[in-house]
């Protein structure tokens, strides 16, 4: 897990060309998106199309993701993060937990940023895996140049599911994916780029990473 430092982040949707800024706390977060070998150690399962340990794992949905965050904070003897319910679909964060969960993506964005205000954090055939030079495929995590933090693969090979719902009332539960994937082009591999999926959808160029608080 990597330090990432407090700071405050300016938010941006090009749909209603809104602006807002978020102060983001410290955390620590996962160098790595989750791969496909660290998922199948906590949960047994292999869902990914295409098939690696180092590989990201992708075709998880917003709800895999959440219930990882607490199946592998129950494995390391941390509080879960999330209240998941019975039945139905409204899920709680316990702010006060220690365990791992998804980030926030006010901190996806600072941490991918690592300090930076441009739409990238290098350029971006050295720092990411997208349709001009991913050759049709998904790569496995760590093969391009970090950020200025540490972290790998911020941009490019698979989206990040994060824990915001992007537009409650146009889109309802949907929720907001950050930086792009491995057949996106290369507009879609920025810092401030948004885009929503469906909790329980699962896409083969989406995937996740982690975080925990303080």
């Amino acid at each position: 897990m990597v330090a990432v430092p407090p700071g405050r982040v300016t938010l941006s949707d090009r749909r209603t060309q809104r602006s807002w800024q978020v102060d983001v706390a410290p955390c620590r977060m996962a160098a790595f998106p989750v791969t496909q070998s660290w998922y199948a150690r906590v949960t047994g399962e292999r869902p990914s199309t295409s098939r690696g340990d180092r590989l990201p794992v992708e075709g998880v949905s917003w709800w895999d993701a959440v219930r990882f965050c607490n199946a592998w904070s129950v494995r390391d003897g941390l509080t879960p993060a999330y209240r998941l319910p019975a039945e139905g679909e409204h899920v709680e964060w316990d702010a006060a937990a220690d365990g791992y969960r998804l980030p926030t993506e006010a901190e996806w964005e600072h941490a991918c940023r690592a300090g930076t205000t441009g739409p990238r954090h290098g350029e971006l055939d050295e720092i990411a895996w997208y349709r001009d030079n991913a050759n049709g495929r998904i790569h496995d995590v760590g093969g391009k140049r970090p950020n200025a933090w540490g972290l790998y693969d911020m941009l490019g090979n698979v989206w990040n599911w994060c824990w915001d719902v992007y537009d409650a009332e146009v889109y309802g539960a949907y929720r907001v994916l950050r930086g792009g994937g491995w057949f996106d082009e290369h507009w879609s591999c920025r810092a401030s780029v948004r885009r929503r999926s469906h909790p329980t959808f699962r896409l083969d160029d989406v995937g996740f990473r982690v975080v925990r608080s303080g």
